[in-house]
């Protein structure tokens, strides 16, 4: 299973919860996409079921051994008492939703008495992909749940889930991973990154290592390096923006070209909130051609060199003016 860090807090809580006389029977784990609710449903629920059939886990935490029984069952996709629901893929590709047959499937589980222990977890990751059907499906099971039967529902909106099925779940929510965090996991993911790289994709990441890693390997801390550059000292007769444009608009650079139309709006967000007065609206007024300009390249297939001279051209003006 995938490396865990943060969150100490809602483990405590959960684990907390789950020593009580009964477990509320719903919980959706809601916050930012990517920053590891996924996993945490998955490893939440592999200790509960740990704890339940024995032998006791005395590591802190989440944690569970290698060597336990429940983890091998689980890690082999063998455990009777747990079901995983995510949009099916099909060549590669993922499906847009979680159909109302896949909730449908869960009868067998829902309907059979728990074979391993007391307990039976249900993780869907996410909640959000459910199409409409699922979600009447799932909210039956939910308004009359089996005793010891526990839902995981991952949601990155859960303002957009049916009101009846957040009004039958409690709520945890969680926080985006502080820096010291996010570079762990990007070591752990990806020991080959450089450091530059990985204060690069700490910084675009925002909190969430999923966010950061759809970069790693486009050599961020060089687009990075420049828009410093060109922040700082303005980019007199057009150098950097030249340069840029020359390295981002070849066929080859695509995936670095769009990396650097979602990182241009966000490197501004970041400068208009270290400003304040006149600075600030400037800052917010650049944020905002910027933020429109990058959502409408790809779609309106605007010409990638113009496009990424006019950005940096939004982040040269943030540079201190010379008398």
């Amino acid at each position: 299973m995938t490396m865990l860090l943060g969150h100490d807090v809602q483990a405590a809580a959960m684990l907390a919860a789950a020593k009580g006389a009964r477990m509320h029977h719903g919980w959706i784990l809601a916050g930012p996409k990517g920053i590891g609710k996924g996993g945490f449903a998955r490893s939440l629920a592999l200790r509960l079921l740990a704890d339940a059939a024995g032998p006791a886990v005395s590591e802190p935490g989440l944690t569970v051994p290698e060597g336990h029984p429940i983890r091998r069952l689980i890690e082999a996709s063998a455990h009777p008492d747990y079901a995983e629901l995510a949009p099916l893929e099909k060549d590669g590709v993922a499906a847009r939703n979680i159909s109302v047959d896949q909730v449908r499937g869960l009868h067998r589980l829902i309907q059979s008495a728990p074979s391993l222990s007391t307990r039976r977890v249900v993780v869907i990751d996410s909640a959000d992909d459910l199409e409409r059907g699922a979600a009447n499906a799932l909210l039956k099971t939910l308004e009359e749940p089996p005793a010891d039967m526990l839902f995981l529902l991952v949601s990155h909106a859960p303002g957009r889930l049916l009101p009846t099925i957040r009004s039958r779940c409690r709520m945890l929510r969680f926080d985006p991973l502080n820096a010291g965090q996010m570079r762990a996991v990007l070591k752990s993911m990806d020991d080959s990154l450089s450091p530059q790289e990985i204060d690069a994709l700490v910084r675009a990441g925002e909190g969430s290592p999923g966010k950061a890693l759809r970069y790693a390997g486009l050599n961020l801390s060089d687009i990075e390096a420049s828009l410093n550059m060109i922040a700082t000292q303005g980019d007199e007769g057009n150098r950097q923006r030249l340069a840029l444009a020359k390295a981002l608009s070849i066929k080859s650079a695509k995936p670095r070209y769009e990396a650097f139309l979602e990182r241009v709006p966000a490197y501004l967000a970041e400068a208009a909130r270290q400003r304040q007065g006149v600075a600030l609206g400037d800052a917010l007024d650049r944020w905002e051609k910027a933020r429109q300009l990058a959502g409408g390249a790809i779609i309106l297939s605007l010409d990638p060199a113009a496009v990424v001279f006019e950005l940096a051209g939004h982040v040269a003006a943030l540079a201190p003016r010379t008398a």
